[in-house]
């Protein structure tokens, strides 16, 4: 991992956008060796694992038998699938770059119930991921939680990067604004507004993009030739507990440092 702090201006930046890209936090080797035991996993399978037809989003295959019904979507638990994911997600390049973003000195916890997976968005059938927010699935005290997204590869509009609609992290949403899901509902004007804010994050291979729990977040589908790899982690304060009882709660967190 290459040497990359944080500034106090990029530090006021992430709380007011709820997002921030490091550029060039892992080597091209590390990303590299990081992807190629991806690779290895989505070739031989290795569960647990994720499919596009579990989830039902757009594009995706809809039924077992439909075609496509076999792409992957993520391969979960990555934390206990190797050394290398688990360096990578403990180090203490991440550790004070979370620290300096969550604004306090308290130790830092890895969750292994939300993200602890690397996204392998395909070709072909590769689904779109609608505008949310990722604390609708999630259970703590506060909702108050960092996502720390790596890019093994370039991401790019052709291969379904990420979106995000900046300062969205600190908005205040009715329900009847939200569908079932609790996705953004597109057809609403107010929704309108706040979509037409949204920025296009490219990264190259190595960059971290870092994000707010709360910030709302989309991806297109990949229509390129290859598969896209990204390895993401999510972190809370030691203060900030899962909630007893609900899937937030499955597994122990990890305190690094």
């Amino acid at each position: 991992m290459n040497k990359v702090s944080v500034t106090d201006i990029e530090a006021a930046a992430f709380q007011r956008d709820g997002y921030l890209v490091k550029r060039g936090m892992a080597s091209t080797a590390d990303a590299d060796a990081l992807a190629a035991i991806a690779q290895r996993h989505l070739q031989e399978r290795i569960a647990p694992v994720e499919y596009e037809v579990d989830v039902h989003y757009p594009g995706g295959p809809l039924e077992q038998d439909a075609p496509g019904s076999d792409t992957s979507r993520r391969l979960l638990q990555v934390y206990a699938r190797d050394q290398a994911f688990r360096d990578w997600g403990t180090s203490a390049e991440i550790e004070q770059t979370l620290k300096h973003l969550f604004a306090g000195d308290e130790t830092v916890m890895l969750s292994q119930c939300h993200h602890n997976c690397v996204m392998t968005k395909s070709p072909g059938y590769s689904s779109v991921t609608l505008w949310h927010q990722d604390n609708r699935y999630w259970s703590f005290d506060k909702e108050n939680l960092i996502s720390a997204w790596l890019a093994l590869g370039d991401e790019n509009k052709m291969n379904g990067c990420l979106r995000v609609i900046p300062g969205s992290h600190r908005v205040s949403l009715d329900r009847g604004l939200l569908d079932a899901a609790l996705f953004l509902r597109p057809d609403i004007a107010d929704n309108k507004a706040l979509i037409s804010q949204a920025k296009v994050v490219e990264l190259a291979q190595g960059d971290v993009l870092f994000f707010h729990s709360k910030l709302f977040h989309a991806a297109g589908r990949n229509l390129t030739d290859r598969v896209k790899f990204s390895l993401v982690y999510t972190y809370h304060q030691a203060s900030n507990k899962p909630i007893e009882g609900t899937r937030s709660a499955r597994f122990p967190s990890i305190g690094l440092g």
